[in-house]
């Protein structure tokens, strides 16, 4: 039975895998080797790695694709994607492909604000209060000048304070909200650093004010942190094109399928069942960029289904429209990105990534991003509408089937090119496959059969 232990991240990276294995494993030579099969060669890129996170073991490999023919704004894209899931990268590809003849992606930056609280318990007079931070706001912004200096100097900074009473909510309850324009960096470090220094300042100042009681100032600062949730931080990506110029799909006509693909949306609009599976395939494609460009996916997954449920009932992130022969689809999230800090100077493959996409501002990746999004949805609809989502999905999952079988590469190729024309089901490859060994069942190979 395993132990507990005590001082474990001081342990060598060597120790610690000594002591899991030995722990955990029955075979733990067998535990160790694995680990160690995934090293990085270059002992340097692998330090490197060891130092993102603590107690790091060994490295996690997901598959790096792209998704090329991406016209977004009038430029051509080949875009990145770090992702698991077998029909992801097609899907965006085929999508990229489909709308390069139909005008591209256009995208607009709606706002680039973000922003984060200072929490904090008040017992006391509303109007004193009020009043109190008109007066000590400019002395709040002045402390941070030190802390502001690098990012004024970008552009950005602090845009706007605010006091917002929550005590209809909570009792004593009360916020300083800070609006931020981070430029190019996520900026979250940033925020929270000039947020601390609010409160400092702010209880400071409170403490030294005569007009407040003994009790008024006793304020409590329950926490200083940014918000993941930046519905002032929104970008929109659409495409559009004459309802006849929707050709090419499974047989029906244009005007079927702009009628079909528009009521698809609503219903997700309507149903958050719906809703969320359809939201879930918008973030395949969101989430595969902001990984493989070293951003925070789960801030992002959050934010935008927040934004989903922003108007009291979670709803579709995309929308469509047929009017005077006009097909339109679009979709209009927030995204907090940054292209300078965090891994993006550190990780080779986010380099890789970011000079993939020509090195683009944030304003550009948050267009770059919502577009593989909507471009995700696209073909999502597109298949449910006409052919059905199992016929392509489960192609590109047939060579997952195929290696969990520990399939020879002939009999890949023998299996792949017989499911051409056929639908493909986990039953149908597996007995496909033991019809090539000549077996009754997967189980008789590890029989020895």
């Amino acid at each position: 039975m395993p132990q507990p232990i005590k001082g474990f991240s001081k342990l060598s990276k060597e120790a610690k895998i000594e002591w899991l294995s030995d722990q955990f494993f029955d075979s733990p030579e067998s535990a160790i080797a694995l680990l160690k099969q995934y090293w990085h060669s270059d002992a340097k890129i692998q330090k490197l790695h060891d130092e993102f996170i603590e107690n790091t073991l060994s490295n996690y490999y997901m598959p790096f694709g792209v998704a090329p023919n991406f016209k977004i704004d009038g430029e051509l894209y080949t875009i990145p994607m770090a992702i698991e899931e077998s029909s992801v990268v097609a899907a965006a590809a085929k999508s990229a492909t489909y709308w390069l003849e139909r005008g591209g992606f256009k995208t607009t930056i709606v706002a680039t604000k973000k922003v984060g609280h200072v929490h904090f318990m008040y017992q006391g007079d509303a109007a004193k209060l009020k009043d109190f931070f008109e007066e000590t706001k400019e002395a709040l912004l002045q402390d941070t000048e030190e802390l502001t200096a690098n990012m004024r100097a970008r552009g950005g900074g602090i845009l706007s304070l605010k006091l917002i009473d929550k005590t209809a909510e909570l009792a004593n309850y009360w916020q300083i909200e800070a609006l931020f324009d981070t430029c190019d960096s996520m900026g979250a470090n940033f925020i929270n650093s000039c947020l601390e220094q609010f409160s400092k300042t702010f209880q400071n100042a409170i403490a030294q004010d005569q007009r407040f009681s003994h009790s008024e100032k006793e304020i409590q600062v329950v926490m200083c942190i940014l918000s993941n949730y930046t519905p002032e931080c929104i970008v929109r990506s659409e495409v559009s094109c004459k309802v006849e110029e929707l050709n090419g799909d499974a047989g029906i006509s244009p005007e079927e399928f702009a009628e079909k693909f528009q009521r698809a949306v609503k219903i997700a609009e309507i149903e958050p069942y719906r809703a969320t599976t359809h939201n879930k395939g918008i973030m395949n494609g969101i989430d595969a960029v902001i990984i493989a460009t070293g951003n925070d996916f789960r801030a992002v997954e959050a934010a935008c289904h927040t934004y989903a449920g922003k108007n009291g009932r979670y709803s579709s992130l995309s929308h469509c429209e047929v009017k005077d022969g006009i097909f339109r689809f679009w979709i209009e999230v927030p995204l907090a990105l940054g292209t300078v800090g965090g891994l993006t100077s550190l990780h080779p493959m986010v380099k890789f990534s970011m000079d993939l996409l020509q090195k683009p501002n944030a304003s550009k990746l948050m267009s770059i991003v919502a577009s593989s999004g909507l471009a995700q949805n696209f073909a999502a609809l597109r298949a449910l509408t006409t052919t059905g989502i199992q016929k392509g999905h489960m192609k590109m999952h047939l060579l997952n089937i195929l290696n969990q079988l520990e399939a020879t590469e002939a009999e890949k190729e023998s299996i792949v090119n017989y499911f051409k024309d056929k639908i493909v089901s986990h039953s149908a490859a597996v007995n496909k496959f033991c019809e090539l060994r000549g077996i009754k069942s997967p189980s008789e190979i590890k029989k020895g059969h």
